[in-house]
């Protein structure tokens, strides 16, 4: 079995988390979640959520902390155990969310308690 390493960030402005939704037909389609993704050969996971955060929603940010720790088995059956990090954030300055079409194709600002309601994988589920 092979482990891959995941960092996600959770970004609080005006008291809402930043969640972004998985465009249709990719993996995890409609599927909301936190910006991040796969750590790099040689990349810190902290150096990760900074730099898919900007990919992903091209905001700028920094850790402000660590929020969790989290391991499941591959979802599509593979012989994977996934390892994600979740990750306070802080912004740098305010900025418009300006989503990667490639990889997303909506965003939203939920309370947790809002977040419920959201269409999100258990692993996102979980870290909330």
């Amino acid at each position: 079995m092979t482990d891959k390493y995941l960092a996600y960030g959770r970004l609080i402005r005006g008291g809402k988390i930043l969640f972004i939704r998985r465009r249709p037909g990719s993996f995890l389609g409609g599927h909301w979640e936190l910006p991040g993704g796969t750590v790099e050969p040689g990349e810190r996971p902290a150096e990760t959520v900074v730099r898919e955060f900007a990919e992903e929603t091209g905001l700028t940010v920094r850790v402000a902390g660590e929020r969790g720790t989290h391991s499941w088995d591959d979802v599509e059956g593979r012989p994977m155990r996934i390892h994600a990090t979740v990750y306070a954030l802080s912004e740098e300055e305010q900025a418009e969310v300006v989503l990667d079409p490639e990889e997303h194709d909506a965003f939203t600002w939920y309370t947790r308690e809002e977040a419920v309601g959201l269409d999100l994988a258990d692993h996102f589920r979980e870290a909330l």
